[in-house]
């Protein structure tokens, strides 16, 4: 049986329902992994095929979607199937970013890599041949990262030392002003605090990783990019987006790279930066629930999924799960056509999932309550 401890409430709705807690999610509640597929899935994965089994050659995805149409939720779930996608894999990165600054996300992507990772370019750059070792070195066109790479290879003898030039060289990556140490270890002068010098270290040190076979790829899922446009003055918004072309130009290959935003966002950016709209041509569409059908789709899968995540929950195991519904047949699609109802009014075409979610929320609130 249950411990004196667990919830009340829950134990009363799982002998009732089945669930542990309210099975749709309001609106502003941080979204999950939980996502009902569609076309925009089969469309996703085609392109995700074309970056495993083309070479990787970069692709970049625009998703668009008006506030509350998912544009979130789909990012998660896709982090999640990327990261067990890749699982155990040490030569792939998944990064989920949303954007502060464009400086933030180099230095993320940078941070991501690591001390590990700089470590084992340096060993490996030690044990290859003379003739491998001089191809990889002689991809980085920054300077300074040729410098790094000279001192990583004549440290990978020695592994305390090469710790400690891995630990330098990636302050020195993450914008760390440059000390006797950094000088005398790394033998840089100058410390990598542009988006510039941090976009061509970024490219060399893909190109390198990627002839040592340390690394095949980098996917990168950018949420609310028209944040920037709210939270900033024009300027920083352009040298956001001329920073967003730069990094899908430094990396024809290796990237994939998602980015999310509102059709109003991206319509704006592209009058901005019209340079900006050759590199986001790739627009993949969120529309909103029109059809009945689809909205009790929705309605039965977020159900679905709290009953089973509930039955998991080792604490019920003893428990008999309920089967009884607080809506009647029908009545998830009368919220849904009043919902419709509403947004005709307003001169809207559809509803969003974030708004029939958040009133299916609502209704099943008052409802356990009163029961």
């Amino acid at each position: 049986m249950l411990g004196a401890s667990w919830n009340a409430r829950q134990l009363k709705l799982y002998r009732r329902y089945g669930v542990l807690d309210n099975p749709f999610p309001f609106a502003g509640q941080p979204t999950t992994t939980a996502r009902l597929e569609d076309a925009v899935d089969d469309t996703l994965v085609d392109r995700f095929r074309r970056f495993e089994e083309g070479g990787h050659a970069s692709q970049v995805v625009t998703i668009e979607g008006a506030p509350g149409a998912g544009k979130a939720n789909l990012l998660d779930y896709y982090e999640g199937q990327f990261r067990d996608y890749y699982r155990g894999r040490s030569d792939y990165y998944v990064i989920r970013y949303q954007p502060a600054a464009f400086d933030s996300v180099l230095t993320t992507i940078l941070r991501s890599f690591g001390q590990r990772h700089l470590e084992n370019i340096g060993r490996n750059l030690a044990r290859s041949s003379g003739t491998a070792t001089k191809a990889a070195k002689g991809l980085a066109r920054y300077h300074d990262i040729g410098v790094v790479l000279d001192r990583l290879e004549q440290s990978g003898a020695s592994e305390e030392w090469l710790a400690e030039c891995a630990r330098l060289a990636s302050e020195w990556l993450l914008g760390s002003p440059v000390s006797k140490r950094h000088r005398a270890a790394l033998g840089v002068g100058f410390r990598l605090d542009t988006v510039e010098s941090r976009t061509q270290a970024l490219r060399d040190l893909i190109s390198v990783g990627e002839r040592l076979r340390l690394l095949e790829g980098i996917v990168l899922l950018v949420d609310e990019l028209e944040n920037q446009d709210y939270s900033l003055s024009k300027t920083p918004v352009v040298h956001y987006l001329l920073s967003i072309r730069a990094l899908i130009d430094a990396l024809p290959e290796r990237l994939f790279l998602m980015l999310a935003m509102t059709p109003t966002a991206r319509k704006r950016y592209f009058a901005m930066i019209p340079a900006l709209a050759g590199r986001l041509q790739d627009i993949i569409t969120l529309t909103p629930l029109t059809d009945p059908p689809d909205a009790e789709r929705l309605f039965d899968y977020y159900l679905q999924q709290a009953r089973e995540a509930a039955g998991s929950n080792p604490r019920v195991q003893d428990e008999t799960p309920g089967a009884s519904m607080l809506f009647g047949a029908g009545e998830p699609t009368d919220i849904f056509r009043k919902l419709r109802e509403r947004s005709e009014q307003r001169g809207a075409e559809g509803v969003t999932p974030r708004d029939y979610l958040h009133e299916l929320h609502e209704e099943w609130e008052q409802r356990a309550l009163a029961g």
